[in-house]
């Protein structure tokens, strides 16, 4: 298998060009730091970020969802079209 193809392989999979899917992990990425800090600095302040960390990760949970049912859709209607063509 070529370096490129370890580069993109992963994102077609899930409908992506590897830029897509370089912004969709970091933001995923960045979130999660960004959560994990709040729930430190909670754990030590606990008047500090009360709703922050839990907040983020169902933020998350709906970003992740969401993309995996608009995926199963594309899927489903390329199917679809491979069916009429």
């Amino acid at each position: 298998m070529n370096l490129t193809r370890k580069f993109t392989e992963h994102p077609e999979t899930v409908g992506e060009t590897y830029g897509e899917h370089f912004v969709a992990a970091m933001g995923f990425g960045l979130a999660l730091f960004k959560a994990a800090f709040c729930c430190v600095v909670h754990a030590i302040l606990p008047f500090m970020f009360e709703k922050t960390g839990s907040a983020c990760i169902t933020e998350l949970h709906e970003r992740m969802v969401t993309n995996r049912a608009r995926h199963a859709e594309q899927k489903a209607e390329q199917a679809a079209n491979a069916k009429t063509a």
